[in-house]
């Protein structure tokens, strides 16, 4: 039987998607990469803001992306606590 599993919890900030319109009522979700892979876990909630507003910041100026249908707003920078652990095959196989 494995022993106990390393493990590490970082606390990091990442951009979160927020939307609200009739149809899909209210959605939320955290945006970790793009289409490209690029990575959006930030140390800091400065580099989080900063890049939410390079990447997302013609939102807040499109009254229609803000409007229905749509409803978009512009990601908001959110701390999150991420859990790292070791993952062993052997440990989760059912026998």
């Amino acid at each position: 039987m494995p022993g106990p599993t390393p493990k590490a919890e970082l606390t990091r900030w990442v951009p979160a998607w927020y939307s609200r319109n009739r149809r899909d009522g209210e959605s939320r979700y955290f945006i970790v990469l793009d289409h490209d892979q690029r990575d959006f876990v930030f140390r800091t909630r400065r580099e989080c803001r900063a890049t939410i507003k390079e990447r997302w910041g013609y939102i807040a100026t499109r009254r229609d992306l803000r409007a229905e249908p749509h409803g978009w707003r512009l990601p908001r920078a959110t701390r999150v606590r991420i859990t790292v652990e070791e993952y062993s095959a052997k440990s989760d196989a059912k026998g």
